[in-house]
């Protein structure tokens, strides 16, 4: 990338074997991993189905967001601790999926810790309002940024009370955009049409939810999906065709991820160019602001002090925060309208269960926060077979667990 005449950055870049030779010194420090390996994610993504249980993505609640959090909360642990004595003055920005309890781990187990984490789903949702004010009022080229909202809720689970442009109120027209495209959706085109596409849908929940609660739902409908009863969106895969999104297999992603591994070969031994298009992500921006060199607001996820005030202090939430020179204040976000508050606090609480069964390795603990899953709408006795078997697989990561 750095021989590229266009490319603004020269970095020197150096692969380590510890932990401790990565963190030291440090300025700023990325987490994404991967917890476990794709063995672990059928398990997560799959095995639930046998028992009716279906899942667009499992990473982030359900029975396989649960049990991918009990393996990557160790983790985490782990990487707090090291943080805390190698670079304890360091930004840390995390990718890492389940988001909430990730970040919310770190800050656990090392309280001054200066970390928060990352999610495009907004950014999606701010796209689908610049191709509304396309199709309603004829006003091309708008940029995501210059849609201006207040982004309230948790990872994932992430609303608009608000959303203007030039100081357009866009919930008006809105209203009406998801009266026409209602029983259709927003249908992409080529490889970005939800039938090409796992990771695409036709916003269809989206829609349905603003119908319902009168706000805009700001995650993608295979994430949204999740957080609710599971004969809504997710009964069956005829349901899910009919709300025109897709369950990701974890055949689908291996395959991604072959496509991928040939790519880097193939930039590797010359034979095909470095790309140098955006990545959609923020994190260049958002070191940029850490470092004084320009002021910016976007969403990200932070413990509430305050800026969710119906929400437990400390938990993680998702709103918009400003960045400026070794600082982010949060945005004061308000109130959720209270039927949301109750979709939103019950996933809240589930994940503070969450996180310490996984720190006490409490195996109880952790079934009373799986029956407690809103897409877990099975008998409890069903439940415990389920669990006893997705523990079971991913058994290897519960190191002191008594299984």
């Amino acid at each position: 990338i750095s021989t590229r005449p266009e490319s603004k950055g020269k970095w020197n870049y150096r692969a380590v074997r510890t932990l401790e030779e990565a963190l030291g010194g440090a300025d700023f420090i990325i987490i994404s991993i991967q917890p476990g390996t794709f063995k672990e994610m059928a398990s997560d993504v799959h095995l639930p189905e046998q028992y009716g249980i279906y899942q667009s993505v499992g990473d982030t609640v359900g029975p396989g967001g649960l049990v991918r959090a009990l393996r990557t909360i160790p983790i985490y642990q782990e990487l707090a601790l090291k943080i805390k004595e190698y670079a304890p003055e360091a930004w840390v920005i995390n990718y890492t999926n389940p988001m909430s309890l990730c970040t919310r781990t770190l800050y656990q187990v090392f309280p001054e810790i200066k970390a928060f984490g990352c999610c495009h789903e907004v950014f999606n949702t701010q796209e689908v309002l610049t191709k509304m004010l396309e199709s309603k009022l004829g006003i091309k080229g708008v940029s995501r940024e210059e849609i201006r909202v207040n982004v309230l809720g948790i990872n994932h689970f992430t609303w608009f009370d608000s959303a203007s442009y030039q100081g357009m109120d866009l919930f008006p027209i809105y209203r009406e955009y998801v009266d026409e495209n209602y029983e259709s959706g927003i249908e992409g085109e080529g490889e970005k049409n939800w039938r090409n596409d796992v990771f695409s849908s036709a916003q269809r929940v989206k829609f349905d939810l603003f119908k319902r609660y009168g706000l805009i739902a700001a995650a993608g409908d295979r994430h949204l999906a999740e957080f609710l009863p599971g004969a809504w969106y997710l009964k069956d895969p005829k349901t899910v065709e009919a709300w025109k999104f897709r369950l990701t297999t974890v055949e689908e992603r291996i395959k991604r991820q072959e496509e991928r591994e040939l790519k880097r070969k193939r930039m590797i031994s010359g034979e095909q160019e470095v790309d140098l298009d955006a990545s959609g992500e923020e994190g260049v921006r958002q070191i940029k602001a850490l470092l004084g060199l320009g002021d910016l607001v976007t969403n990200v996820n932070l413990p509430n002090l305050g800026q969710m005030p119906e929400m437990p202090l400390n938990v993680i939430v998702e709103t918009n925060a400003l960045f400026t020179r070794d600082r982010i204040q949060p945005v004061l976000a308000g109130k959720l309208t209270p039927e949301v508050q109750h979709l939103v606090i019950r996933n809240v609480m589930n994940q503070e269960t969450i996180l310490k069964a996984a720190l006490a390795k409490d195996k109880e603990m952790a079934f009373r926060a799986f029956l407690n899953e809103p897409l877990v709408m099975i008998t409890p006795e069903d439940a415990r077979k389920l669990f006893e078997e997705m523990l079971f697989n991913t058994r290897k990561y519960l190191h002191g667990w008594q299984l």
